[in-house]
């Protein structure tokens, strides 16, 4: 295995992990936070609240990079389309979680606690989780499209 297909591997890995850290929230924080809020967004309060944002911050930059790098060094083989339709749909699920998703979950996850459930907050709540599961279904799309490039990265394109 050579230098440039170990970044690749690095690059699917480091989508793999996105990946992974998305189903990870939906199957295990998510149903917990959107339940009932305000009631139910007590893990997100206090000195020891669940804080994902480090996390978040940390691997989408290098996610980006190594794609990027992947893109440079695979320019002329067949890996070049499946990187170059991760990448992008990539950017544009970064855009929209900017936009929406991550003001909206500061907008919900911010409520002072209540020890009642607000039902307009709930189905914000509702909205947001439908909505990411339909933004995780196309990521997962990305990962399998970045790593279907891996079989053509020895393939030379045509000049």
């Amino acid at each position: 295995m050579d230098f440039k297909n170990i970044i690749y591997a690095f690059a699917c890995l480091s989508f793999a992990v996105v990946v992974g850290a998305a189903v990870y929230e939906h199957v295990a924080v998510v149903p917990r936070w959107s339940a009932a809020p305000p009631v139910s967004l007590s893990m997100f309060q206090g000195k020891y609240g669940l804080n994902p944002t480090p996390f978040w911050k940390a691997i989408h930059p290098v996610t980006l990079l190594l794609l990027v790098a992947c893109i440079i060094l695979f320019w002329k083989t067949g890996s070049r389309p499946y990187l170059l339709i991760t990448s992008a749909g990539y950017v544009f699920v970064l855009i929209i979680t900017f936009a929406f998703f991550v003001p909206e979950l500061i907008a919900i996850t911010g409520q002072a606690f209540s020890g009642n459930a607000d039902p307009s907050l709930t189905k914000r709540a509702g909205l947001w989780e439908t909505l990411s599961l339909v933004r995780l279904a196309f990521l997962i799309m990305l990962a399998i499209t970045a790593f279907l490039g891996l079989t053509r990265s020895g393939v030379r394109l045509p000049n």
